[in-house]
């Protein structure tokens, strides 16, 4: 491996935890959108998923997203007659977003995204060193 596969590896990283983060950041920003007619489904929370890849050529492994999926968890429901999503019996549906997890979500995604900075700075450190050895 050299220092342009190194380089590759962790920009490949810091792609997916970009996108990891933006799935959180839609979670978080549609917590509280429930559906706008009688008994309809509200937002239901994204989730996503990495996939190791192996280049052929040059036998480095690197990660990218396999997919977004949705949360099949059930969601919870509100009693609140005057809404407009409210089912027969006053009850609305809400979204299955829970906060915490989106936010421990973000923090995960910000420490693998800066550890995969670092990996980058070193490397292109290591080889700006190499290369004034050389001259």
């Amino acid at each position: 491996m050299d220092f342009s596969d190194t380089i590759g590896v962790s920009a490949a990283g810091m792609r997916a935890q970009e996108e990891r983060l933006r799935v959180a950041a839609e979670n978080l920003a549609n917590k509280d959108t429930t559906g706008s007619t009688r008994g309809a489904d509200p937002y239901r929370r994204k989730t996503i998923t990495f996939q190791a890849t192996l280049d052929q050529a040059s036998g480095v492994s690197s990660v990218k997203v396999k997919g977004i999926g949705q949360d099949n968890t059930p969601f919870q429901t509100k009693y609140d007659p005057s809404h407009p999503a409210a089912d027969a019996n006053g009850y609305v549906k809400m979204p299955n977003v829970n906060s915490m997890v989106e936010i421990m979500d973000t923090h995960e995604a910000q420490h693998s995204y800066e550890a995969n900075l670092n990996t980058m700075q070193i490397s292109r450190s290591m080889a700006t060193r190499t290369i004034n050895l050389i001259k």
